[in-house]
């Protein structure tokens, strides 16, 4: 049988009620929003760190163990629930060795050889002895996922693991977690306010926002087509303008004061419209959805222009490390197909 878990509930916060409600069958579960929005607590109600004020909480692996239920007054303590947590800061036990904080969550029944196991699987060999204070941050991530994988939980839960991070060390251990993920035979879900992790870690996405689901579904057709403007916002659409309908395949953009053709049937309901910054080619005037460049500025990053339009479009477009030189375009489009039709 394959896992499940299932998660419904409710909490009453200072700034809103939080409203959760999914299931979780395989793989990562992405949980996308902006800072303060409920993310956390969510994972927290799950590990039995908060109790919600109504709800069920459950995992199924052939046998349902139920978490937490408030109609039947169940409420599992979280040594008692097999789900491993990711701290932000790691929880290290500051005065236990690398190979104690290991062996911190098996009992005297389990096989100790799984602590060398876990050493060697994460790199960890020559740090055995030594405390969290002598380690760096990649390291201190390694320990405590090997402290985790050690007592072969349910379900990971990792809450924004790399927000503390600076960025070489931010891409090698998403590596590392990558494949970790890829090996883990369990059910995951990590919390984060980064599209790019969302994106890479995730199979599918909630998108939360004071505390309800604003949408949910599989992380590549929530990128391609967000429906949403709060969504879009936070899967990284760049271009967002207020709309009003000229027919059933062309808008005008209020924001930006051009007319564009789109690919689908606009629906009454569609107040915007977002196109992502990667998404303008150069142009000759003529063509389907061109626009002129007059009074643009230009930004060089390393590996990218950023290019910002008098009416406030943003382009981002590709170069080399080496080529500093980069003359605007007099026009670009867009193609009718990459233009997002959003409701507020």
């Amino acid at each position: 049988m394959s896992k499940l878990l299932k998660v419904d509930i409710q909490k009453k916060l200072k700034e809103f009620d939080l409203d959760v409600n999914f299931e979780l069958r395989k793989g990562c579960l992405g949980i996308l929003g902006p800072s303060g929005c409920g993310k956390s607590m969510t994972l927290k109600s799950i590990a039995g760190i908060v109790d919600p004020d109504e709800g069920i909480v459950s995992f199924n692996n052939g046998d349902e163990t139920i978490y937490f239920d408030s109609s039947k007054k169940t409420n599992l303590k979280p040594q008692k629930r097999n789900v491993g947590y990711l701290f932000q800061n790691y929880a290290l036990f500051p005065n236990m060795t690398v190979e104690e904080n290991v062996a911190v969550g098996l009992s005297k029944d389990d096989d100790m050889t799984i602590v060398s196991e876990m050493i060697k699987r994460f790199h960890l060999n020559g740090l055995e002895k030594r405390y969290p204070r002598q380690l760096s941050g990649g390291q201190q991530q390694r320990v405590a996922l090997a402290r985790i994988l050690a007592y072969s939980p349910d379900v990971i839960l990792f809450d924004e693991p790399f927000s503390a991070m600076d960025t070489y060390l931010k891409e090698q251990l998403r590596i590392e977690l990558v494949n970790l993920l890829n090996d883990f035979d369990g059910l995951s879900i990590l919390v984060t306010h980064d599209r790019d992790e969302a994106f890479q870690f995730c199979d599918a996405l909630l998108v939360l926002d004071e505390g309800k689901i604003i949408a949910k579904g599989s992380t590549h057709e929530l990128f391609e087509n967000p429906k949403k403007v709060q969504v879009a916002r936070l899967t990284g659409c760049k271009n967002i303008s207020k709309i009003e309908i000229v027919d059933e395949y062309h808008v005008k953009a209020l924001d930006w004061g051009i007319t564009l053709e789109v690919s689908e049937k606009i629906s009454s309901n569609i107040t915007h419209i977002g196109i992502r910054a990667h998404d303008f080619t150069p142009a000759q005037s003529d063509e389907v959805n061109s626009f002129d460049t007059i009074n643009a500025t230009k930004l060089e990053m390393p590996f990218e222009w950023e290019i910002t339009l008098a009416n406030g479009i943003w382009w981002k477009f590709e170069k080399p490390i080496r080529a500093h030189d980069f003359e605007i375009p007099q026009f670009l489009k867009v193609d009718p197909k990459n233009i997002i039709l959003l409701e507020d």
